[in-house]
């Protein structure tokens, strides 16, 4: 039997057959491994197309928030000057100072989501620059409690805030971690009812800063407490949408947190019962008190003050904020007539939009730059303006402006401005030094 099978091998016709398998068994390999060379490349050259695709589609979607909070921005501007300008004059009916107060909280709360939903953007974008220096938690503590005061006071909710009794520093940016804590503030207040209590303590924990956050509020379900720092995360709510929001002041306020080296973490015992938020920093070690800008500066007399704004609104309210706090204004419309009113004023102030017809807001800044008034004194120049992205801040100062400040601004703000440039000029005239430049 076994020779049999021998001789059979050796048979040419089996041999044959035998080759001509093996021939096409490796054909059929070497065409099954095109076919997944062809469908890698594929799916490669596919990968690709819809790596693209989506990072053009994220560009155009932060093109067009960055849009969309120009255009509020332009709008609120103008409101919240008419409040702020209310909130200054004699009123006839008593009832004008409580209007004033709710138009100025809601213009506030409108200009915070919009800065959320800016955030938000280049947080995931990668785009958030830290300006870092040893600060004192207590500054950046005090300026968030201050911002939300009046939300917490017109809910008539108590406030408690405790602090150690020595000085903790971290190595932050003051003005995100102040919006850090504000936004936590406000996150506590809307969800926590009239006459409720919010308690904020900073303690410290060996080498970290601990900041606790407690509140009697409305609590967070079981199932909610996980995702609620992702990115637009709302709990469930009724159609009425009472505490509204955009779902990204935690995701923002997570990412600012990590960014300081730091985590939050939050408790909730459930709905109804209140919630604890705690944020961890990274401490360093004691730091001299820095000595405050604006300490002991004498208010400024009556400034020659030039307001550049083709929102015939946004411009007219502010000229009127300026002339009740005593100073000299003209307002130009565009940018060739705000050269000629900066001759012929003389102007020390300028306060002036980007986006102008014609003539650019930037080219006016160079142009303005160049002139000299007649006390050979170098002027403020501010640039007011819904665009606010860090490329636009640093476009505004390369253009000669001294200042970025983004709409709707701050009147305390913008006059607390102009009282340092005036305090820094007479300073260093005092020296026998030049003329002062804010910058």
């Amino acid at each position: 039997m076994n020779r049999r099978l021998r001789d059979a091998q050796h048979e040419p016709g089996v041999a044959r057959d035998r080759s001509s398998s093996l021939r096409v068994s490796a054909e059929r390999r070497m065409q099954d491994m095109q076919e997944a060379n062809a469908h890698l490349v594929h799916a490669t050259l596919a990968a690709e197309q819809l790596g693209e695709s989506a990072k053009r589609v994220k560009r155009q979607q932060d093109e067009f928030i960055a849009m969309l909070a120009h255009e509020l921005r332009n709008p609120l501007a103008p409101i919240r000057s008419a409040a702020a300008l209310l909130d200054r004059i004699e009123p006839v009916d008593p009832r004008v100072k409580a209007i004033s107060d709710i138009v100025g909280r809601q213009v506030a709360h409108m200009a915070r989501l919009l800065d959320d939903l800016l955030d938000a953007s280049r947080v995931t974008s990668g785009k958030v620059t830290l300006r870092r220096r040893p600060t004192s938690v207590a500054e950046f503590v005090d300026e968030a409690v201050e911002t939300t005061r009046s939300l917490v006071e017109s809910q008539h909710q108590t406030l408690t805030l405790t602090l150690p009794p020595s000085p903790l520093y971290v190595n932050g940016d003051p003005t995100r971690l102040a919006q850090v804590v504000g936004n936590l503030l406000h996150n506590a207040s809307k969800y926590t009812p009239d006459d409720g209590t919010i308690d904020l303590s900073v303690r410290q924990d060996g080498a970290s800063v601990v900041l606790r956050l407690k509140d009697n509020g409305g609590g967070i379900a079981e199932e909610a407490i996980e995702g609620i720092f992702d990115l637009f995360t709302q709990e469930e709510r009724s159609l009425s949408r009472s505490h509204g929001g955009l779902g990204v002041g935690l995701a923002v306020v997570r990412s600012m947190v990590e960014l300081h080296g730091g985590s939050i973490t939050v408790h909730s015992d459930g709905i109804g019962r209140g919630t604890e938020f705690t944020v961890v920093l990274p401490r360093i070690d004691h730091v001299a008190e820095p000595v405050p800008v604006h300490a002991n500066e004498p208010e400024v007399g009556s400034a020659r003050v030039l307001v550049v704004d083709d929102n015939q609104d946004a411009g007219d309210m502010l000229a009127m904020l300026l002339q009740v706090s005593g100073h000299d204004v003209e307002v130009a419309r565009d940018g060739l007539t705000a050269l000629t009113a900066f001759a012929r004023q003389r102007s020390q102030v300028v306060l002036c939009d980007i986006g102008l017809p014609g003539m650019s807001g930037y080219e006016v800044g160079k142009r303005m730059r160049l002139q000299k008034n007649e006390d050979d004194l170098e002027p403020l120049l501010i640039a007011l303006t819904g665009y606010d992205s860090p490329a636009d801040r640093a476009r505004t100062l390369a253009s000669g402006f001294d200042c970025h400040v983004a709409k709707p601004a701050d009147f305390d703000a913008i006059l607390a401005l102009i009282q340092h440039h005036f305090a820094a000029r007479r300073t260093n005239a005092a020296a026998g030094r030049g003329p002062a430049i804010s910058r």
